[in-house]
């Protein structure tokens, strides 16, 4: 190589050593694998060719309870990332984490970025706010459960969409009259059928507003209304009508496979749905208890924020508040909603896909955006906010399989749940507020 070339070569590199060098690094720690975590590369990707001031480095550290997990470890051993993913029923915990975390509304405003608060989605926000309205956490992956339906499985079996729990049943009985395996099936049954039905009927799920109002709350969830309803769910099983297929997703490929012909669970599932299902498939509202309710009231989100962590720089916030911003624009929202099938987390972003014509081409797509904006929330709809929740949706599916197994009645096996739960809350507080 001639010296001149090889002059303008070293010149180049120093350059791009120096470009590189001179990039702050912000790691970004998910629960999102698979498809959807190659999405989060991409958003990452994405911000980075934007500016070459700060670098995102998306990390996937294993499911929901393994990333929080491994984020309180590091942050122990002051290791920590600067972003870490959350899932909902983990917001107590990181609330009580005091001097860990950087409130997302004080780091925007600390670091002059736009922030305006109504501009999310108040369904969506409401459960990541204090008391007083601070935004704790960026929304990202915000979903609520919706009832997933097989329309062919429908229309061959004489069935129409079901909007009532009378409804479900009814279409269930023709659906394994027609030949199917099972009428309906749900995951994630803590969330669906506990936490959620108790919203879209507006019961409370415990005292001090479902938690949010203190950490002295107890579990209430062992009604009449909910007893009564699972009880029915569970005469459901003894002919097939419905079928328990586990705990979180493990009973997707049930209706995805034709095997089940309704599913409820999240609307998070549509990408899934989609590349997997060979039949025409819909989404609607969850089903009302006409004993219960008139009229549903609204539905709670799942799905998880992002937190910021205490103990970085001020370069290092500066470039994590320009992500966020990023991260919750209009483009990048719509995108991953249309994608993925959580919701936009802000009014911009439904507007956009809107004014793109997706829910003209994909009909049912926005049906968890307006369950959640049904109503304005109520202190029984907001959400809930209990300490050691993560424990207690394990105690919950530990007493509900015992109900669809037929050793508990509904009642002995939400009293039990309550029982214990009640016990984990006692030694949160006990850990929140030490004497």
């Amino acid at each position: 190589m001639p010296i001149k070339s090889l002059l303008c070569a070293s010149a180049v590199l120093a350059v791009a050593g120096s470009t590189a060098f001179a990039e702050t690094e912000i790691q970004w720690w998910h629960a999102m694998g698979g498809t959807n975590g190659e999405r989060v590369n991409k958003i990452a990707e994405d911000f980075n060719a934007t500016q070459d001031d700060y670098k995102v480095v998306p990390v996937y550290k294993g499911n929901y309870t393994e990333t929080m997990t491994a984020a309180i470890a590091a942050f122990r051993a002051n290791e920590h990332p600067q972003i870490v993913q959350v899932f909902e029923v983990g917001t107590a915990t990181m609330m009580a984490a005091k001097g860990a975390i950087y409130p997302v509304e004080k780091l925007m405003n600390d670091a002059g970025e736009p922030f305006d608060g109504d501009a999310f989605l108040p369904a969506v926000v409401s459960y990541y706010e204090t008391p007083e309205g601070e935004l704790l956490s960026m929304p990202f992956n915000s979903s609520s459960p919706v009832l997933w339906y097989n329309k062919d499985a429908l229309d061959a079996a004489g069935a129409e969409v079901p909007t009532t729990w009378d409804e479900v049943k009814t279409a269930s009985r023709k659906l394994v009259d027609n030949g199917m395996k099972c009428g309906v099936s749900f995951g994630w049954q803590s969330w669906v059928m506990i936490e959620n039905f108790s919203a879209w009927h507006n019961l409370p799920t415990g005292t001090k507003e479902n938690g949010f109002a203190g950490f002295d709350t107890e579990l209430t969830f062992n009604n009449a209304q909910v007893a009564a309803r699972l009880d029915d769910i569970a005469s459901m099983g003894q002919d097939g009508l419905f079928v328990y297929g586990g705990r979180r997703g493990d009973s997707l490929p049930m209706f995805t496979n034709g095997e089940c012909g309704m599913w409820m669970n999240s609307s998070a599932y549509y990408g899934s749905i989609s590349s997997q299902a060979q039949f025409e498939f819909g989404q609607a509202m969850l089903p009302l208890d006409t004993s219960i309710a008139d009229a549903p009231q609204n539905s709670i989100i799942g799905g998880a924020t992002l937190w910021v962590l205490e103990g970085h720089d001020e370069a290092e916030y500066k470039g994590t508040a320009k992500f966020l911003t990023y991260l919750s624009s209009p483009e990048v929202q719509s995108w991953w909603h249309q994608e993925t099938g959580y919701v936009p987390i802000t009014t911009a972003a439904y507007e956009l896909s809107k004014s793109q014509g997706f829910y003209d081409s994909n009909p049912g797509t926005d049906t968890a955006i307006k369950q959640l904006s049904l109503n304005t929330p109520t202190a029984n709809s907001r959400g809930l906010r209990y300490g050691n929740f993560v424990q207690i949706r394990d105690v919950i599916n530990e007493e509900l399989e015992a109900l669809w197994g037929g050793e508990k009645t509904a009642q002995e096996a939400l009293d039990a749940a309550v029982e214990r739960g009640n016990d984990l809350l006692r030694r949160f507080e006990r850990t929140a507020n030490p004497s």
